[in-house]
Order: C-alpha cells, then sequence, then structure tokens
C-alpha cells in the first residue's frame, strides 16, 4: 500500500472512530479525540466533561470501550485515557451537541443557537458563528447564520485561532446539521514579541528614570534661585 493511501485509511478510520465514540460518549459531554501510534498500540486520548461516566465504576466503561474498538476497528491493544476539558463552553464539539440536545428537548433552533452565543461569549471568546441548516421551520430546506464576536475567515490566524465542530440532529421535519465556529483569544498569537534588553530600552524611552526627574526638579530650582537673585539685583540698583 503506497503512503498516500496509507495516510486516507488512517483518516477515514479516526473519522469513524470518532463519530462511534461520539455516540458511545455522548452522556460523558464527548469533546474529541487524538489518536497516537505507539510501538505498543495505538493510544487514544478522549477529552470530556465528565470522566466518571466515561471510566465507568472501577474502570468498566473504559474496558468495555476497549473491547469494541479493537474488535470494530481492528486496533491492536487499544490503550485509552480520558481527560476534563477545563473550559468545556469553549470547545466547539461539545457546544454543537448541547444545541443538538436542546432540539431534540423541543427547543427552538434560533433560541438554542442565541443560548450558545451568549455563553460562549461569556466565558471569554473572540467570536462565534452558528450555522444551522436543513428543513427548519418549512418544507424547503434552507440555512441560518448567526454571528457575533470578530471571527477571522481566512489566513493564518484563522487556522490557528478558530475551531469547528458539527453534528447532526434528528427533527420531526427531518435530517437537521449544525456547525459551530469558536475563535480563542488564547490561541491568538502576539502582533509584537520583544527580548529583555529591547523591553528594558523601550521602557526607558517610554517612562523618565528617576534620575531624569530629580535632574529636572534640579533644573528648576536653580532656575528659580537665579530669578531671585535677579530680581534681587535689580532692587539693589
Amino acid at each position: 500500500m503506497s503512503a498516500v493511501k496509507n495516510v486516507i485509511k488512517n483518516n477515514f478510520r479516526n473519522m469513524e472512530l470518532n463519530e462511534f465514540l461520539a455516540e458511545e460518549l455522548k452522556d460523558a459531554g464527548y469533546g474529541g479525540i487524538e489518536v497516537q501510534k505507539t510501538p505498543v498500540g495505538a493510544r487514544i486520548t478522549v477529552y470530556v466533561t465528565r470522566p466518571g461516566l466515561a471510566i465507568g465504576r472501577k474502570g468498566v466503561g473504559i474496558k468495555d470501550l476497549m473491547t469494541k474498538i479493537e474488535q470494530k476497528f481492528g486496533l491492536q491493544n487499544p490503550q485509552i485515557s480520558v481527560l476534563e476539558i477545563p473550559n468545556p463552553e469553549l470547545n466547539p464539539q461539545i457546544m454543537c451537541n448541547r444545541i443538538a440536545q436542546l432540539i431534540e428537548r423541543g427547543t427552538a433552533f434560533r433560541r438554542a443557537a442565541m443560548w450558545s452565543l451568549n455563553t460562549i461569549m461569556s466565558a471569554g471568546a473572540l467570536g462565534v458563528e452558528v450555522v444551522i441548516s436543513g428543513k427548519l421551520r418549512t418544507e424547503r430546506a434552507h440555512f441560518e447564520k448567526h454571528t457575533i464576536g470578530i471571527l477571522p475567515k481566512s489566513g493564518d490566524v484563522s487556522d490557528k485561532i478558530v475551531k469547528t465542530g458539527i453534528t447532526h440532529v434528528l427533527t420531526k421535519m427531518g435530517l437537521m446539521g449544525i456547525q459551530l465556529r469558536i475563535a480563542s483569544k488564547a490561541s491568538l498569537p502576539q502582533e509584537f514579541e520583544f527580548k529583555n534588553g529591547e523591553i528594558d530600552t523601550q521602557a526607558s524611552a517610554a517612562q523618565p528614570s528617576p534620575r531624569t526627574e530629580e535632574s529636572a526638579k534640579n533644573e528648576q530650582a536653580s532656575a528659580a534661585g537665579e530669578e531671585q537673585k535677579g530680581g534681587k539685583q535689580d532692587g539693589e540698583t
């Protein structure tokens, strides 16, 4: 098998594994995976909001997942580690799943979208965009887009700070797709980066040193003394 076909096969398998774990760990707040190949076997890192539900009592949940993954995807000796997401409001996949759950419970899609926008921006995001498509109100499919904040669309900045999450929800009208994009402030690269020497020189140039202020006061005092002397001399003459 060529290298290109091997890469395509691995990516397709990771996509299927992502969909499988998203369904299995739906109640645990699934937020994504990372798959790494090691000489011992495949190492899978799962990100969730509630690790206790994913691990199960005495590790029963993880053991069942390892058995299912080994049988279904043919991964030899898969090692699964579960990590908790510190700030789930900034994870696009988790927020997509929350919107889908709200729509399944009967909440209007616009209300669910606006709730997600406000929640994500309150968590400290730079910008958010929610796109909901499908048969929303009528038999004819269309989409609605809701945006707030600053969200780069292209360029290197967009690749670094914008993350995308996609999910689907089945309603009475039909299948509805949800795409969520979040721009994170923490991933925003700094425009300027200074070294210690440059910072010191710029700080000294921007703010006067204590010696400069003292010399200025001394000059003002000497100037005032000279003016008083000159006034006395004029009065004597």
